[in-house]
């Protein structure tokens, strides 16, 4: 019989610097009473779990450790954020077979486990785990999700923020598909508090709007590079798209992010997991929802996938 769920508890797989800095960021978040931290080094997520602890104090009464697969069950969320981290000059793609080979020993100690939460995929590159997490786990695909494009999508909006001198939450914009090299900035249908992009531009004094979108849209995808090449690793603004991710999920927000999950034959691309606009709530993602894209949007979205596509023939999921 499957273990009655824990609203209130969730799971942490991983305590490199984003397993640790995710459970930094939800330890003061409030959504959970009970924080679970497990790594293939049962010192280093100990270290961690006992250090975040020393803030409880700080923050509000939880209970956070260190533990096993056993521990796991009745998790509401399982975080994924497992694998070999991104060297400087490595591309997100060219860490998938390390992390493949990782995730064929992970996922299987939770599905045997009866797992009936959320789990959410953190790990790079993040559409080619949450297709494979679905493959290997075997449970609904709205049960799968991969942190996705919200990070970009944030970066984004913070850019594009700063340029136009407004606060980034009154920026609506996205960025779909691989959380990646090919992912796409959706200019056409991006606003400012409903006001078109071009519109408010103009209002602040800037013209050159298709140079400057290109070079912005650059930036964000070149962000993580650039960090990556500065401190070794990104992690903070992650742990943030993770608590943000898990806030709609356990109070039911129903709110629309930029996650990776399956697509079936929307915007014709079928079988593969990308990053596009989902409502997310209690049972993980409830629906996508139709973007409006131009034709080069809808071009690079098809190229997108196709890139992914080609990745995904190349593993090898063993027959598990």
């Amino acid at each position: 019989m499957a273990m009655q769920l824990n609203q209130r508890k969730a799971a942490i797989i991983g305590c490199g610097f984003v397993g640790s800095a995710t459970a930094f960021a939800l330890m003061q978040s409030g959504l959970f009473s009970e924080l679970v931290l497990i790594d293939s080094n049962f010192d280093k997520a100990d270290g961690e779990a006992k250090d975040i602890a020393h803030g409880i104090p700080f923050a509000g009464q939880m209970k956070i450790y260190a533990g096993s697969y056993d521990d796991i069950a009745d998790a509401a969320i399982i975080i994924v954020t497992a694998g070999a981290a991104q060297k400087p000059g490595e591309t997100r793609l060219d860490l998938v077979r390390k992390n493949v080979e990782i995730y064929k020993k992970i996922i299987p100690e939770i599905s045997k486990r009866d797992f009936k939460g959320i789990l959410l995929i953190v790990s790079n590159p993040v559409d080619i785990l949450t297709y494979t997490a679905v493959k290997l786990s075997g449970f609904p695909e709205n049960r799968v999700i991969g942190s996705g494009t919200v990070l970009d999508t944030a970066r984004l909006k913070y850019v594009l923020g700063e340029h136009l001198g407004v606060d980034s939450r009154s920026v609506h914009s996205f960025i779909i598909g691989e959380h990646g090299d090919s992912e796409i900035a959706v200019w056409s249908s991006t606003n400012i508090s409903g006001i078109p992009l071009d519109d408010f531009c103009e209002m602040r004094g800037h013209f050159n709007h298709d140079q400057a979108m290109d070079q912005i849209a650059e930036n964000v995808k070149n962000s993580a590079y650039e960090i990556i090449d500065k401190k070794q690793a990104t992690y903070y603004g992650i742990a943030m798209s993770v608590k943000r991710i898990c806030k709609c999920i356990t109070q039911d927000e129903k709110s629309i992010l930029p996650v990776s999950s399956m697509l079936h034959g929307e915007y014709g691309i079928d079988g593969i997991s990308l990053s596009m606009p989902a409502i997310i709530g209690h049972e993980g993602i409830e629906t996508h929802v139709p973007i409006q894209l131009n034709d080069e949007e809808y071009h690079a979205l098809k190229k997108s996938a196709q890139t992914l596509e080609n990745v995904i023939q190349r593993l090898d999921f063993g027959n598990s």
